[in-house]
């Protein structure tokens, strides 16, 4: 607000010294980088004085005998070279806060060319509980989407669930051999989770069992009912308890579209590719090789191996007919410009994933497809031992657990300084303290 009032300012300024301006760039007034020296600065005399052919001090002195800013700040100083230094009436700043109270955008003005835009995020696996790995992305994605409506884009906040994933095959096998229907009746998370622990345990003693979970899931590919049915209860229950989750953090999506969603697009997709020869195959395998038109360092279907340039493409359908996570993003990408007419995707995924993504986005322009995507990028929670943890192996800390710590020590804190405030509040005011200090 001050900012480009000064700016105006300092035209006006130059105007009446005749002199004219080659850029905005020329006039612009940033906060000050010592506030010692005031609360604004410019360096228009700096930049303007050696094409009027004087002195930059020559110069600012000059604009400050023309500048007129009695009603924002104090006489404006000269500092070293040229610069201007500006520092404001405290009654200035007070009616300038008082505007900005009173005014639900907080002077932000909106974007002048609104865009549709996608945001990836949070995307947990199904038949398994949220770890604390899942803080970031969910955390991180829902700020983004709130800041890019503040501005004015049009966001659409999708839930992409992993609810088609290789696990499920240990989950079927695991369901039918070891369910405790009494636990999945009291805590489902917990004992789909005990599954898929006990079924990964079983492998460490006996790889045989390895075959038995791939034809589990096998069977539910193709359709079978009693996989189906358990898949769809899987499903059901996992997503009752992310959103209890999600209601705490009050946090909210759009569309819940798991990879399931797009099974009948991969074939057609594939398909597509071949014709327009983004993809070719190779040994079976329908894959998506470098395209040789761009530098070889930033191509993402090239890696360097002993010193040269060797193919690293990315497969979209396996020898055996299997579908890959790229198809499943492709087609989800394409899904989202069709339907959603999205201009921009923001995928808010942690940085291991870079290569996939910069192989996806690359393949999609391919294709000709027109959208701008984005890798929003963040790093891992790693456990003591300064390695990723593992929820297979049990050493992974469940996101509800910390979320109930949180708000356990903010209650311990409230007991001991405040402890006579009514039983409501202080849960009222635990629950946002430590809900708001884990985001």
């Amino acid at each position: 607000m001050f900012a480009s009032l000064l700016s105006q300012r300092l035209r006006e300024a130059l105007d009446q010294l005749a002199a004219a301006v080659p850029s905005a760039k020329a006039l612009a007034v940033t906060p000050a980088a010592d506030s010692r020296f005031g609360d604004y600065q410019s360096n228009a005399a700096l930049m303007l004085a050696k094409g009027l052919r004087t002195n930059p001090r020559q110069l600012a002195a000059q604009l400050i005998e023309a500048i007129d800013v009695s009603d924002i700040a104090e006489t404006p100083e000269i500092a070293g070279p040229g610069f201007i230094n500006f520092r404001l009436r405290p009654e200035a700043l007070a009616q300038g806060l008082e505007s900005l109270a009173q005014d639900p955008a907080c002077g932000v003005q909106k974007v002048a060319n609104p865009q549709t835009i996608v945001i990836d995020f949070s995307a947990p696996n199904v038949a398994k509980p949220m770890h604390v790995g899942h803080i970031r992305s969910t955390f991180l994605g829902d700020a983004l989407a709130r800041i890019a409506r503040f501005l004015g884009h049009r966001v659409i906040k999708d839930n992409h669930l992993g609810d088609w994933g290789t696990q499920f095959g240990m989950v079927l096998y695991g369901w039918k051999q070891a369910l405790d229907r009494e636990s999945l009746a009291q805590d489902p998370l917990a004992e789909l989770l005990r599954l898929y622990r006990h079924v990964n345990a079983l492998l460490q003693a006996d790889e045989s069992l390895r075959e038995l979970c791939k034809a589990e899931l096998v069977k539910l590919q193709a359709g079978d009912a009693e996989n189906l049915s358990i898949w769809k209860e899987c499903v059901a229950v996992s997503q009752g308890g992310l959103e209890t989750i999600y209601q705490a953090l009050e946090i909210r999506f759009d569309h819940w579209l798991g990879e399931s969603f797009y099974n009948d697009r991969l074939p057609g997709l594939v398909e597509e590719f071949l014709a327009k020869g983004v993809a070719t195959e190779s040994e079976g395998a329908i894959c998506i090789f470098s395209d040789r038109e761009g530098p070889e360092e930033k191509d993402p279907f090239l890696i360097q191996r002993e010193g040269e340039w060797q193919p690293n493409p990315a497969i979209i359908r396996k020898a055996d007919g299997g579908f890959l996570y790229a198809t499943t993003d492709l087609a989800t990408i394409e899904y989202r410009i069709q339907e959603w007419k999205a201009d921009e995707i923001w995928y808010v995924v942690g940085a291991p994933q870079q290569l996939h993504f910069r192989q996806v986005f690359s393949a999609a322009s391919r294709a000709g497809w027109e959208f701008t995507g984005t890798h929003i990028a963040f790093g891992s929670i790693l456990g003591q031992d300064r390695k990723l943890m593992k929820t297979r192996s049990g050493d992974n800390v469940q996101l509800q657990d910390v979320l109930d710590e949180s708000i356990e020590r903010a209650r311990a804190i409230i007991e001991e300084k405040n402890p006579d405030l009514p039983a409501d509040e202080k849960e009222e005011i635990a629950r946002t303290v430590g809900l708001g200090a884990i985001k």
